[in-house]
């Protein structure tokens, strides 16, 4: 008879520990409030649906930028858009975000330690829940077999969407699809033996997910599905050494005419470029796949923490949080803006801050204590006299850089305050990756269809005095130029790393404090050095 550790009683029915059989992948320690024998679990459909959804909820922790030590930290802070500088007497921790920025991390980094754990116990998560449910006999919890199918796709699909992010940081890493049978200290395998892995879960899966629709939002669908397709072709040939370019548009496809389904029935773009982030968003017709948040629920999107500065920052707003000034915009990412870009108005705050509705100036606490806040496009000792330098990492002020203001919670006295979901994939990013597959196919060259899918989404952020100097032609649509766009429109959503190693900058590009390493083996994270002693098996990325 199986044992279950349960968290809580109040999630006794969801929580199935995933350390068992990953033992060689992991190092959690679980403590044990409560014992639940399998014999005593799934007895009806509730209970089967609770179970597959434990391992949806998990991965928020490390997929939304609401935690310091995920996915989400490693492929903003490692990029060029976002930065954590130390500013004054706050920040420097250890030096974490500086290795990060600089491409100098070891084998012995806490935070990617925790992102791997995290990370794999996702899996383990998965994989505990499908060892049980493809057992269950269905009679006698009540569900018919199309229904399991649905259920055990989705727990598939989900997998291999970790397993993606799993080979995004890592890439040579072992397969782990079982519980109870799986070896101890299971073998590194190499990246495109990984892919492969991945590709047939979701060319196998996808066709038995639900379409997408406002019963399905927050669920694994069929359009995240061909999504999550899209994504993996089109990093095929980075991940796997053979480009999968069609595949890639035929996947897109299948996004774009609804195929998956859509909220409201085929997906849209936003008319205004704040309604996908907004906190009514979670109906709303751009969002393919997202973690649904609620401050009602008692389950909130709380990016403040890393994105928002000090508590002044409430009187700014009109919210009820605050945040440790952490995340910053990095100074070349703001200046790739034109001033007329609707993005750098309503995604930032930058310039002076007032108390909400007034002209009356917010005051700083630190370096400009007693003294109006403003943001500034830089990231220097300007309070001590240095009006010209780059600035540095170490050289921040609690004013430095434009902020974070994509995801907007609403005021307080707002029904919806802090009800905005996390938006994983939208159809803006369907649009983007199409357009690449069919310039890659061409040769880096922009055809018009390129040009038409990027100019429909870009046109939202121009008013039409300034569109026909903004738009996109065959001419100037180069591949560079889709880069550059690609950070305008995805800034802030967790992306960026790999978009430059697909692009082949990540390694090759210098921007602020940050000078290239053409060092290649830094396209890979190492694996955490406590992972290698505790499996032999595991076989450190080459570099490290």
């Amino acid at each position: 008879m199986r044992i279950f550790k349960i968290h809580t009683i109040r999630f006794a029915v969801a929580t199935l520990i995933a350390t068992t059989g990953f033992s060689g992948c992991t190092n959690l320690e679980e403590n044990l409030y409560s014992d639940l024998e399998e014999d005593s679990f799934y007895k009806n459909k509730l209970e089967v649906m609770q179970a597959a959804l434990r391992p949806f909820t998990h991965m928020q922790a490390w997929l939304a930028p609401t935690g310091g030590n995920g996915f989400y930290y490693h492929s903003e802070l490692a990029a060029d858009q976002v930065a954590w500088p130390q500013k004054g007497r706050h920040g420097y921790d250890g030096g974490d975000h500086f290795r990060l920025h600089y491409h100098t991390w070891t084998d012995n980094e806490n935070r990617m330690r925790t992102a791997w754990e995290l990370m794999w116990t996702g899996v383990g998560f998965i994989n505990n829940a499908l060892s049980d449910i493809e057992a269950l006999d269905m009679e006698a919890v009540g569900m018919a077999q199309e229904e399991m199918d649905e259920v055990i796709a989705q727990l598939k699909v989900l997998r291999a969407y970790h397993y993606m992010r799993i080979i995004d940081m890592w890439g040579n890493v072992p397969i782990a699809t079982e519980v109870a049978d799986v070896p101890l200290n299971p073998e590194t395998r190499p990246r495109a033996e990984v892919f492969d892995f991945v590709k047939t879960e979701l060319e196998a899966a996808v066709e038995k997910l639900p379409n997408l629709s406002a019963e399905t939002v927050g669920k694994v669908n069929k359009a995240a599905g061909y999504a999550m397709l899209s994504e993996l072709y089109l990093n095929a040939e980075k991940w796997s050494g053979t480009a999968m370019w069609d595949e890639c548009i035929n996947a897109s496809e299948k996004v774009i005419s609804g195929a998956g389904g859509g909220i409201g029935g085929v997906p849209q773009l936003s008319a205004d470029i704040n309604a996908i982030f907004s906190n009514t968003n979670s109906a709303n017709p751009e969002a393919l796949f997202q973690f649904q948040f609620s401050r009602k629920g008692g389950f909130t999107f709380d990016w403040g923490g890393f994105y928002m500065s000090y508590d002044y920052m409430k009187e700014v707003l009109d919210v009820g949080y605050g945040g440790w000034n952490a995340f910053v915009v990095i100074p070349t990412a703001f200046d790739a803006y034109q001033e007329s870009d609707l993005r750098k108005q309503d995604w930032f705050l930058f310039g002076p801050q007032y108390k909400y509705g007034t002209q009356t100036p917010v005051k700083g606490t630190e370096e400009y204590a007693g003294r109006d806040l403003v943001y500034v496009n830089s990231i220097r000792r300007e309070s001590e006299g240095d009006m010209s330098s780059e600035g540095s990492m170490a050289e921040g002020e609690e004013n430095s850089g434009a902020r974070f203001h994509k995801y907007k919670s609403g005021r307080l006295s707002d029904e919806n305050y802090q009800e905005n979901d996390y938006i994983i994939y939208r159809l803006t990013e369907i649009y983007f990756n199409k357009a690449e597959a069919l310039m890659r196919k061409n040769g880096g060259t922009a055809d018009q269809e390129a040009v038409d899918l990027i100019n429909e989404s870009k046109e939202r952020a121009f008013d039409a005095a300034s569109w026909n100097a903004n738009k996109y032609t065959t001419a100037n649509l180069t591949l560079e130029e889709l880069l550059a766009e690609r950070g305008r429109e995805f800034i802030f959503e967790g992306k960026r790393r790999t978009d430059l190693i697909r692009f082949g900058t990540f390694i090759t590009g210098s921007w602020w404090d940050h000078e290239a390493t053409n060092d290649e083996q830094k396209e890979l994270f190492p694996i955490p050095q406590t992972q290698l002693a505790i499996n032999p098996n595991l076989q450190q990325n080459p570099g490290y």
